[in-house]
């Protein structure tokens, strides 16, 4: 499936252009596999806004200080948490490492499940869900698909969800 009649060598360019890692390849699976992979990455690529960026922990003294202790609100302990680990002497690149790598398992389990609904009743067991392509004018275009195959590849700092390594960082 081209996009509108893009050929292989304008795919690839639109492709890096938009930041994909290996543009060749995801034009050439688009389109010789008559995959969509224009919206998977596209889908991936906007999802991945919403996990903590690499390497920049800055978020945490913003959150930690935006949250008043005791504050009754939805998501209110989460300040305090920060506020506390960090007078415990916890280092932010440990609290950072920790919430980046469960925000992607988030994000994967999210879009596995578009594709597996897991082990439902009896009762609600002909359930299923898909996250579809449409038109601007609402109309499916069809499915996108095996997007829990490239959530890893996309992780914004290319490093496939592998922490940084730094001099003197000794390996696991």
């Amino acid at each position: 499936m081209t996009r509108k009649g893009l050929t292989l060598k304008e795919l690839t360019a639109l492709f890096r252009k938009l930041g994909a890692p290996s543009p060749g390849a995801w034009a050439q699976s688009q389109h010789t596999e008559d995959i969509d992979q224009l919206a998977r990455f596209a889908f991936l690529r906007e999802a991945w806004k919403g996990v903590v960026a690499p390497d920049d922990v800055s978020w945490i003294d913003q959150t930690a200080a935006s949250t008043k202790p005791g504050a009754d609100e939805p998501c209110g302990g989460v300040g305090p948490a920060l506020q506390r680990l960090l007078a415990a002497g916890a280092d932010p690149e440990d609290i950072h490492e920790v919430v980046r790598v469960m925000q992607y398992e988030l994000l994967f389990s999210i879009c596995y499940l578009l594709e597996d609904p897991g082990q439902l009743e009896p009762e609600i067991a002909d359930l299923a869900w898909r996250l579809m392509r449409t038109n601007e004018d609402g109309e499916v275009v069809g499915p996108i698909e095996g997007l829990h195959e490239s959530v890893l590849e996309l992780d914004p700092s290319g490093r496939e969800m592998r922490r940084r390594r730094t001099a003197g960082t000794p390996r696991d």
